[in-house]
């Protein structure tokens, strides 16, 4: 055997292309969220993780090539899963503890029945399974991160790559529209702050958008908002767990005969982050360390997340997006308005 061979920079030599794209087309995204904001003027924006996924997409007749399937495999297949395990820095189990037992049996009980009506949803529609999995827990999680973790125990399936695109776009989109409505709703049923913070963080699907609708009515709702959101981020790991033992069970799974169950070993590091940043942001010997060191871990969670976005929409044709139709629209419509109704019932069932 050669040193050449047994280098192990031979084995990184075939990646180096992808991931390269991959992160040009992050760093695009990046720069161009603020410039695209200044340039429309507008107070929501557009996330970097849609200007990537969309600028990769367009991309795709360069990218579909040999020399950068590789890299951009290992974005999407091992970089997300370490990215998402970061984000268990943003737990602290304190502040979940103080939601109260009702209100987590609330939100819970509004998760479980929105990863359901995924499947049922997507059974009636005509749609694969894997379908049903990404929409019921992007929505019933945290929008688009949870839908790239539910694809990793999503079995492979013709169409997958672009069922995950839409559900990544369309997350995004309907955050965005529950940001600007949901707040309307909450007044219209005369619910007070803190009920008004428990319904927006337990039926949007995306953090930011958490953070915008609570805003809009108060601090008191707009940290209740947080805490309830962070609730849904820690059960990323039971959700992707049942998920994919489901799918194995119903034989989508299947290897050689046996189902086969995913373990999904990032979700586990994810709960893990979650225990200790509860751990370590009360010592106060570490009150000028950990800050710091948690800041940069979920930075590169950040960019890890943008790259893996990216190398997600470089492998996504816009012909394949289109192919998709309404019901797929369907879908994720009907995830949503599961959860809308689960939590709002019982939120003014609950008094």
């Amino acid at each position: 055997m050669t040193a050449a061979t047994s280098s192990p920079l031979s084995a990184w030599r075939p990646l180096v292309d992808g991931i390269v794209l991959s992160v040009v087309v992050a760093i695009a995204s990046d720069y161009a969220e603020p410039a695209l904001k200044t340039l429309l003027g507008s107070q929501i924006g557009i996330p970097s993780v849609v200007i990537a996924l969309v600028l990769g997409m367009l991309l795709h007749p360069l990218a579909n090539a040999p020399r950068f399937v590789p890299g951009m495999s290992f974005c999407v297949k091992k970089l997300l899963r370490w990215a998402i395990a970061l984000l268990g820095l943003r737990i602290a189990l304190g502040d979940i503890i103080a939601l109260g037992l009702s209100t987590a049996l609330l939100v819970v009980a509004g998760m479980a029945l929105t990863v359901v009506s995924g499947f049922l949803l997507a059974r009636w529609l005509g749609r694969e399974s894997g379908t049903g999995a990404l929409a019921g827990v992007a929505t019933a999680v945290c929008g688009a991160s949870a839908a790239l973790a539910t694809a990793t125990v999503v079995p492979d399936y013709k169409g997958k790559s672009a069922d995950v695109a839409f559900t990544v776009i369309a997350m995004n989109a309907l955050s965005t529209l529950a940001m600007l409505g949901y707040p309307l709703i909450c007044v219209w049923l005369g619910l007070n702050a803190q009920q008004t913070g428990i319904m927006l963080g337990a039926t949007i699907h995306d953090v930011a958008q958490v953070v915008g609708a609570g805003q809009s009515v108060s601090d008191e709702a707009a940290n209740a908002a947080v805490i309830v959101k962070l609730f849904r981020v820690f059960m990323l790991l039971p959700a992707v767990l049942i998920v994919g033992w489901w799918l194995a069970r119903d034989g989508a799974g299947k290897v050689g005969g046996h189902a086969k169950v995913p373990v999904p070993v990032f979700a586990i590091v994810f709960l893990a982050l979650c225990l200790l940043n509860s751990v370590l942001a009360m010592q106060p010997a570490l009150a000028g360390i950990y800050p710091p060191i948690r800041a940069g871990l979920l930075e590169a969670s950040r960019w890890g997340l943008l790259i893996a976005i990216a190398a997600l929409g470089l492998g996504t044709s816009i012909a394949a997006m289109a192919r998709l139709g309404w019901r797929h629209l369907a879908l994720v419509t009907g995830t949503s308005l599961v959860i809308l109704v689960v939590v709002t019932g019982g939120l003014l069932a609950l008094g």
